[in-house]
């Protein structure tokens, strides 16, 4: 009994007092699930140089680039700076992005771009038809939908059993809380919202490593 004590005092304690002083927009302790277990993305879609894209086992920003990549490069550019720049270090965070079929040139075009700026080893695009990604999208149940072409300037969190999560519940001031996504056109949902949600999702599983590795020295 007393070694578990000290062993949550040394290394649960911390992780814990670091996600309540952290999170200063958001006052969950963890990330809540929006949509429990979504699909993987399908092996048989096409990716830039033939690479195996899967949201298994990874923290995955996850996004709908549709049909005018370029024309939407800016958003791009904010998200890599607000987000990317700021935790690609981490291992197993990734970039996914699912884009129309034809889009292909302009998603080359657009990391040679960013990779002026920052290591994009960390992005990846999937392309597939119109009626793939409506449906695909479907299966996310979001209150969100689809412009008309296959896109969205909003981005979603899925954590490493494919969890889709965000805010669900009451914020710190007791009002009703509801956030699924977070909107690449605005720098202050970036660099509010989004990131400290994602701050939150990366001490979670910072807290289990420590914990497993607490369990393994008892």
């Amino acid at each position: 009994m007393k070694k578990n004590l000290v062993l949550f005092i040394l290394f649960i304690l911390p992780i814990v007092a670091y996600l309540f002083f952290a999170s200063g927009v958001n006052s969950f302790i963890t990330l809540p699930t929006i949509t429990p277990n979504i699909p993987n993305v399908d092996a048989q879609w096409k990716s830039l140089n033939g690479e195996k894209v899967s949201l298994d086992k990874k923290i995955t920003i996850l996004g709908f680039a549709g049909q005018d990549i370029l024309a939407n490069s800016g958003n791009f550019f904010t998200l890599n700076q607000k987000i990317y720049n700021k935790y690609r270090a981490f291992k197993d965070f990734q970039f996914v992005f699912i884009a129309p079929l034809g889009t292909e040139d302009q998603a080359q075009r657009l990391l040679k771009e960013l990779g002026k700026i920052s290591d994009v080893s960390g992005y990846h695009f999937v392309f597939t038809t119109p009626e793939a990604i409506k449906s695909y999208h479907a299966n996310l149940k979001l209150l969100g939908k689809l412009n008309n072409q296959s896109g969205t300037p909003y981005v979603y969190i899925v954590d490493k059993k494919r969890n889709l999560r965000g805010r669900k519940g009451k914020s710190d001031k007791g009002k009703p809380e509801y956030k699924e996504g977070y909107n690449t056109t605005s720098a202050a949902d970036l660099h509010n919202d989004m990131m400290d949600d994602v701050k939150i999702i990366l001490a979670e599983y910072r807290l289990a490593l420590k914990r497993n590795s607490a369990d393994r020295k008892i």
